[in-house]
């Protein structure tokens, strides 16, 4: 479950406040398990090349990352190692200035399962804390964590990378081409040459923006024509990745527009704002089908390197 957060007039990024701070654990299994390895900046999943914690088997192990400084924390990134997937399963992550673990007053977030080799973001409340502890409860438990990431307020708002995108699109009616709904304006009368649009008719039309390079995508804001047919939107799919197979298509899915009103702006959050791609589509699945888009904004933080704090 992802957690709320605070929306602001402006978004606030930072870079990863854990990376090479002082972190300490309950215990070391070994000089290869040591607590240092969680914010060393590598995401390497690999307990056996020397990039992982690990405590011993105990009662309620815990690690925590000593910031320094109070943050407002807004979103915690874990990697898990690459064996052994299910041990982090229940780890709570919490947020405060006391190193006493029944002293911390802010739980962030609670892993409820990583993939093995993954790196998952758990989004929290804005909370103020120097430390960042994981904690595993229970008895006969090991921590073992590969990589800690820690994000935090620093106002700046995100950029809108598609005014530097390259939009291509299956087909094109007229002069309506697909460089018009990445224009920077949020103008919808086509009538006017503020749109794209597709020939009429098409099966599975397709727009498409290259952003020139992978980004984490918080969110994608789309305009629809203001001056007719607002309901051929309907149902059209956004889909995010890296690929080129089947134009774009085989992408995962950020979103499905189920309707956006005449000459208005929605916005489309992928997976949380943790989606990464070079490529955003978008496609209207099934026959007879005219694709028309006034703006298409996509805003996004560097691939592995920054986090939003709203959205």
């Amino acid at each position: 479950t992802r957690h709320s957060i605070v929306c602001r007039k402006k978004c606030n990024l930072v870079h990863n406040v854990a990376l090479h701070q002082k972190a300490s654990q309950s215990s070391e299994n070994s000089q290869l398990g040591v607590a240092g390895h969680a914010v060393d900046g590598k995401r390497d999943a690999s307990f056996q090349r020397g990039s992982c914690t690990h405590t011993e088997e105990e009662s309620d192990p815990w690690w925590r990352v000593d910031l320094e400084n109070e943050y407002t924390i807004t979103a915690v990134m874990v990697t898990n190692r690459d064996e052994h997937e299910n041990m982090l399963d229940g780890a709570e992550i919490w947020i405060g200035n006391s190193i006493e673990t029944n002293n911390i007053k802010n739980r962030c977030a609670v892993i409820s399962h990583i993939p093995k080799g993954r790196t998952i973001y758990l989004y929290c409340s804005p909370a103020k804390g120097r430390y960042v502890t994981v904690l595993l409860r229970g008895s006969k438990k090991i921590l073992s964590l590969c990589e800690v990431e820690v994000f935090s307020y620093r106002e700046r708002p995100l950029p809108n990378v598609a005014l530097q995108g390259e939009a291509t699109q299956s087909s094109t009616l007229r002069g309506a081409a697909a460089s018009k709904a990445i224009d920077g304006r949020r103008n919808s009368y086509y009538s006017d040459w503020f749109c794209s649009h597709t020939a009429e008719g098409e099966t599975d039309p397709w727009w498409r923006l290259d952003l020139r390079q992978t980004f984490v995508i918080v969110s994608i804001k789309v305009t629809n024509r203001g001056d007719c047919c607002a309901e051929r939107l309907d149902g059209a799919e956004i889909r995010v990745g890296n690929s080129l197979q089947n134009n774009g298509y085989d992408n995962p899915r950020c979103a499905t527009i189920s309707h956006i009103r005449a000459g208005k702006t929605s916005t489309y959050q992928c997976d949380g704002g943790s989606m990464e791609g070079r490529f955003v589509n978008v496609v209207i699945p099934g026959k007879s089908k005219t694709l028309t888009l006034c703006e298409v904004e996509v805003y996004t933080v560097p691939a592995g390197k920054s986090l939003p704090s709203c959205l």
